[in-house]
């Protein structure tokens, strides 16, 4: 946009301003439906049919191809040109906004609407090689409370996931996994059904199901290294539940079913229900008192649970189950050896005797 107004600021005529709003509305109206009449642009606009065949004409000068319908009103319909117009973007930079639009939609973060009215806009004057492209991409994006900035991932590697999951073609690939095993030679490629694209806490990950050993796999697309050709096509199945943002929700929560955790306590701590309601994610929080509260806390096992209610740093009077007062138990020996270590003794401060 910014580039229109550069080139309509040196167009010579008398009112520029006006001129550039309208040429801007005018594109406004063209990419939101295929088929303009003339008479009807001119009504939507405010002016002469005249004054609407001469901003066609400032618009193609601009590098758009708006061209002429013949038929009993006439009218103007924009085309994909065989270049990108003047918002100057390379065609990485255009995917990468495709992209960019495409998870903006998705993300609950009150912005869909416009996201998906902005992705129609730069789809519409895409080039047919680039619009070609971004068609494939089918992400899914779920909301985190994780920090984002994961690492790089190519835009290849994207479109390439996207269109195997569009053809519904096997994936083969090598895996690099975080703790590797020890080096046992050549290993043969991993296989995958490939059914969504999420990304989640500003990582990339691969979901679909593992024929080999018959279950859904969830991978990290910055550690897959694809291979070429594709495997053989497949009849896609359903996701568990059908809902993709629960799915890796439940699969994050170390739960292999429902949306929930594996391990539930119940707790109630020395602490106003103020200090305790902010950092217990989903968890149900009572007031029992001004400095009394019930908490119902999940967690992906009983010694995370246990050490996530530690963190409060206050007394803990444990309701149930016994699983998690066992996991205090051991939480609490584990800290006493922690505490009595010999490298714990070796750093800490030499002694020293009180005068006589």
């Amino acid at each position: 946009m910014s580039a229109i107004h550069g080139n309509l600021a040196t167009m010579p005529t008398a009112t520029s301003t006006a001129t550039s709003r309208r040429l801007l509305s005018l594109l406004s109206l063209l990419q939101v439906r295929r088929d303009w009449p003339g008479s009807l642009l001119a009504r939507r606009l405010g002016v002469s049919e005249r004054t609407v065949r001469r901003d066609v004409d400032r618009l193609r000068e601009l590098g758009y191809l708006v061209h002429a319908v013949k038929g009993p009103d006439g009218g103007y319909r924009l085309e994909a040109g065989s270049e990108l117009p003047p918002l100057l973007f390379d065609d990485e930079q255009a995917i990468a906004l495709a992209v960019a639009l495409r998870i903006a939609v998705g993300a609950a973060a009150g912005i869909e609407e416009a996201a998906a009215r902005a992705l129609a806009t730069v789809r519409q004057v895409l080039p047919a090689r680039l619009r070609q492209r971004i068609d494939v991409l089918d992400i899914t994006a779920v909301e985190s409370a994780g920090r984002g900035g994961g690492p790089r991932v190519d835009t290849e590697v994207l479109l390439a996931l996207s269109a195997a999951i569009r053809a519904a073609e096997e994936l083969r690939f090598d895996y690099q996994s975080p703790t590797p095993a020890a080096d046992t030679g050549l290993q043969p490629p991993r296989r995958i059904q490939p059914h969504h694209l999420v990304i989640r806490g500003g990582r990339w990950y691969l979901i679909g199901w593992n024929p080999q050993r018959g279950n859904w796999r969830t991978y990290r697309v910055d550690r897959m290294r694809l291979r070429t050709p594709n495997g053989p096509r497949f009849i896609p199945r359903p996701l568990p539940g059908g809902d993709v943002a629960a799915f890796v929700s439940s699969r994050f929560k170390g739960s292999d079913g429902a949306n929930d955790w594996p391990c539930h306590g119940e707790v109630v701590l020395d602490l106003p229900a103020a200090q305790v309601a902010p950092f217990v994610g989903d968890g149900v929080v009572e007031e029992l008192g001004p400095t009394r509260t019930r908490l119902l806390i999940g967690s992906w096992s009983w010694a995370g649970l246990a050490a996530t209610l530690t963190r409060f740093d206050t007394d803990i009077d444990v309701i149930g189950p016994q699983a998690l007062r066992d996991a205090f138990a051991d939480l609490s020996r584990r800290a006493e050896r922690a505490a009595c270590s010999k490298i714990g003794k070796s750093a800490a401060s030499p002694s020293i005797s009180p005068s006589t």
